[in-house]
């Protein structure tokens, strides 16, 4: 017999991890409390130390890593330029309509996990020039020890941008970086290996906590994101399609179907990128010289999937907690989120685990993850389809507007 893949070892730990959760809630609520504190609560704990164990590592590495490639002066020309204010634009409205969506639909509201004395306090929002003000790290490591997340992210970005001005001097250090960058995503291979069991141990928790009406929440939950994914692929790509580069959306989609079903399939930007270079370069005729740039690219900091994931994940935890999220705080979850897409490896999991910098930075319980874990794996493949049909519509702009300068130039030399 072959082997279970990971995600079917995590969906048969959610559905175990359901079954058990109800009838425990239902029929045995003085079994459940042993249980819970002697198995479920342990396990999860455990499972969401390890993943707060390394996002801090994680962010850091990756961030720095990815900066020192984008900064490269070879590559920040025109097309550099072009492509990495795409990226953050589609992704700060990925997430935008995440937000919407999730304040629209509340599919946390009627669910309450936590008794009013366990949740937890969270200060008042500072003000949007503060959180800015704020940014710059008096001290990095401090930062780094405190999980100051924004702190972390610049100073990371502004790390990546030295060595990469220093070129050829610093390339111990950036070996240092990349390497120190492959272990944490080896250590994203292991901590997700034990996923299965972690599903199994949160669902039951959760369910066995909260009873049935959380099965409802978490369903209305996967509407909410699915929902907001498709409409990000329907306005936002299509719209940038027909009015940059005058390209028809529905011939375009079309064509990213065999890309986005092996996308569904390996839930890794990174896998599908040679399918997504194929389907580039022959079908959108997008010259090599510029997918081979784009599209790579993409695939580290264009993950608008992810960002709405993020977001949705963000105003339904706050709701199941009955933690109330202003503007200003949700203001900075599109911040944190838009910056952190640069951060998130293109392998399955890593977005989850970027959730953590977000909850982190608008003071919401990391614990919120064990909620969203239960179906994130089911919702992580058709992130990554959004993911890299993205990736492929800047590429499809960015060759449009390539040789329309080209022909503007050439006019004007004649």
């Amino acid at each position: 017999m072959k082997k279970l893949s990971l995600t079917a070892k995590i969906l048969i730990g959610i559905i175990l991890g359901l079954i058990v959760g109800v009838v425990l809630n239902l029929y045995f609520p003085n079994v459940f409390k042993p249980l819970n504190e002697y198995l479920f609560d342990p396990a999860s704990q455990l499972f969401i130390k390890a993943i707060k164990m390394i996002v801090v590592p994680l962010v850091f590495f990756s961030l720095a890593s990815g900066a020192a490639g984008i900064a490269d002066p070879k590559k920040l020309g025109r097309i550099g330029v072009k492509t990495i204010v795409l990226y953050l634009f589609t992704t700060a409205v990925a997430i935008t309509f995440a937000l919407i969506l999730a304040n629209v639909i509340q599919p946390g509201v009627g669910t309450d996990i936590a008794k009013s004395a366990e949740k937890p306090e969270i200060e008042k929002a500072p003000s949007v020039m503060d959180t800015l003000v704020n940014i710059v790290p008096e001290n990095p490591v401090q930062a780094m020890a405190n999980a100051d997340m924004l702190q972390i992210i610049f100073f990371a970005l502004l790390f990546g941008i030295g060595m990469a001005l220093l070129k050829d001097k610093v390339v111990r250090v950036r070996e240092f970086i990349d390497q120190g960058n492959e272990i944490m995503l080896k250590l994203v291979t292991i901590i997700m290996a034990t996923a299965p069991y972690a599903a199994f141990a949160l669902m039951a928790r959760a369910v066995g906590e909260a009873g049935i009406d959380l099965i409802g929440s978490m369903a209305w939950y996967m509407v909410t994101l699915l929902l907001a994914l498709l409409i990000h692929m329907l306005v936002t790509y299509s719209t940038l399609l027909t009015v940059l580069a005058k390209y028809n959306p529905v011939k375009f989609f079309k064509s990213m179907g065999r890309a986005m079903e092996v996308a569904f399939t390996t839930s890794s930007s990174a896998a599908t990128l040679p399918v997504t270079m194929d389907v580039v370069e022959k079908d959108f005729k997008v010259p090599k010289s510029i997918s081979s740039f784009v599209l790579p690219l993409g695939a580290t900091i264009n993950m608008d999937g992810t960002a709405i994931m993020q977001g949705v994940a963000a105003i339904f935890i706050s709701q199941l907690y009955g933690i109330p999220l202003g503007l200003e705080q949700q203001l900075m979850i599109i911040l944190t989120a838009t910056l952190a897409s640069v951060g998130t490896a293109a392998v399955p999991g890593a977005g989850l685990i970027m959730l953590t910098l977000v909850l982190q930075t608008v003071g919401l319980p990391v614990e919120g993850i064990a909620i969203v874990l239960g179906v994130d794996r089911l919702l992580d493949m058709s992130r990554t389809a959004t993911n890299i049909t993205g990736d492929a519509c800047v590429a499809v702009i960015v060759a449009k507007g390539e040789k329309g300068k080209e022909e503007e130039e050439t006019t004007t030399a004649a």
